[in-house]
């Protein structure tokens, strides 16, 4: 049977949550920092799973209203607050994986912060996509290999943000896509998409993807 040590989540159907609700966009993404907690605590309680990512904030997302940005922004320092006892009675250490320097000198400083608080943490790790693009990571890592004599899959994946391949791909609220989303890491993840609004997502729900993966034929381009 499969095992899904490396999950990966785009977290999608915030904003639509709310407005089918007749409530402001950021109550969704309240409500989604909700869920985060509970699929973060689920997955740090199962013993197969290694390694968790989740997709927060992507560098397309500064495209969205200056108000929206905002909030988020602060919702994010919020959380980055508040989960160092949730991370740490869970045994969770907390990465991020992303271009941070956008942010500001004091949102890279709670991360770091957090980061520190949580490096001797060993039954899950948490990566948190803030800033990412998989382009966007991709091109850093050929740029810092650029004086290289020869770049090697093993020297360019060592490169990422986030160096560990993506068994499990999931993503919530209906669209089937990966937007810019760990395209190298996730070069042979099994891809599960779910029809639940981020919000709604529950551990139980999770449960069942992971139960249908265990069972799929993995071929990695070979014959079985």
């Amino acid at each position: 049977m499969n095992k899904a040590q490396h999950i990966a989540i785009i977290m999608d159907g915030n904003g639509r949550w709310a407005e089918q609700r007749g409530e402001k966009r950021f109550v969704g993404h309240e409500a989604g920092a909700e869920t985060i907690r509970d699929i973060t605590t689920f997955c740090a309680n199962n013993p197969e799973i290694q390694r968790l990512s989740l997709y927060a904030f992507s560098t397309e997302n500064w495209k969205r209203p200056k108000l929206e940005v905002e909030f988020l922004m602060k919702l994010l320092s919020k959380y980055l607050e508040k989960e160092l006892p949730i991370y740490l009675n869970n045994d969770v250490r907390f990465e991020v994986i992303g271009d941070t320097t956008r942010f500001s000198s004091a949102l890279q400083k709670q991360i770091k912060k957090l980061e520190e608080a949580t490096k001797h943490c060993t039954s899950l790790v948490q990566n948190l996509a803030l800033n990412y693009g998989s382009r966007n990571e991709i091109l850093r890592a050929v740029n810092s290999l650029k004086d290289s004599d020869m770049i090697t899959e093993e020297s360019l994946n060592n490169a990422l943000d986030c160096k560990h391949d993506v068994d499990l791909l999931i993503r919530t609220g209906g669209d089937h896509r990966l937007s810019n989303y760990l395209l190298w890491q996730a070069a042979y993840a099994e891809l599960f998409f779910s029809d639940t609004l981020w919000p709604d997502f529950t551990s139980k729900e999770l449960e069942g993807i992971i139960q249908s993966y265990k069972v799929v034929e993995r071929r990695f381009g070979g014959i079985k």
